[in-house]
């Protein structure tokens, strides 16, 4: 296959990325309301719309700028709002709404896979969808399991983080929580140093091929 050049690859990834980012948060608001909590409906972001969950850091700067430099890709969009007074039980249903959004990642790569798989089979016709969909799908499997990996470590404010704080005990939960403040420096400073790739890829890389192997690429 041809190297892309960056608008290429910009225009390859853009779709994937928004559509992680985005689905992953709808994700949380809408199992959060099926739980007894209507905030993220009332606010108005239970919807696909990329513009209403866009951060213009996380979801534009960070990932273009690792698009273009050839980093793995990752970003974060407007966290979706949540109650959790309002919550049927809220230590329990906190950890159901954190596992919600790598659910929908996992669900993404598989829905990625597929049309990947599609593209594959249409390249030996003269579609000219062929290739830009097999380059997306692998653009999507890529985001959605490096999201979903990423969301699971347990640092707060991540989902990981998140259902850990639900499983600890509450003294322990108390003093857990006062780390969400650092959460982001930390992911950052872990990726900077290398580390957060030495932990991720692999897992990653397993699970892709393991998504390969189940939708027969």
């Amino acid at each position: 296959m041809p190297e892309l050049n960056n608008i290429q690859t910009f225009a390859v990834w853009v779709l994937p990325v928004l559509f992680a980012i985005t689905l992953h948060e709808v994700a949380h608001g809408w199992v959060a309301m099926k739980l007894g909590d209507p905030t993220a409906k009332m606010l108005g972001r239970l919807t696909i719309n990329p513009v209403k969950h866009i951060d213009p850091i996380g979801t534009i700067l960070v990932p273009g700028f690792l698009m273009l430099t050839g980093g793995f890709v990752f970003g974060w969009a407007k966290p979706v709002p949540i109650t959790w007074e309002n919550l049927k039980n809220p230590r329990r249903d906190m950890a159901m709404v954190a596992l919600a959004g790598p659910c929908a990642n996992l669900l993404m790569a598989v829905f990625w896979a597929l049309m990947m798989k599609v593209g594959l089979e249409l390249s030996d016709t003269t579609s000219s969808w062929a290739y830009p969909l097999v380059l997306m799908g692998d653009a999507g499997i890529a985001i959605n399991l490096m999201l979903m990996v990423l969301n699971l470590l347990p640092i707060l404010p991540l989902d990981g983080g998140r259902v850990l704080n639900s499983v600890f005990p509450p003294k322990i939960a108390y003093y857990f929580s006062k780390s969400e403040p650092y959460g982001l420096f930390i992911v950052l400073g872990l990726f900077f140093l290398g580390v957060l790739a030495w932990v991720l890829f692999p897992v990653v890389n397993a699970l892709r091929v393991i998504m390969y192997q189940i939708v027969g690429l």
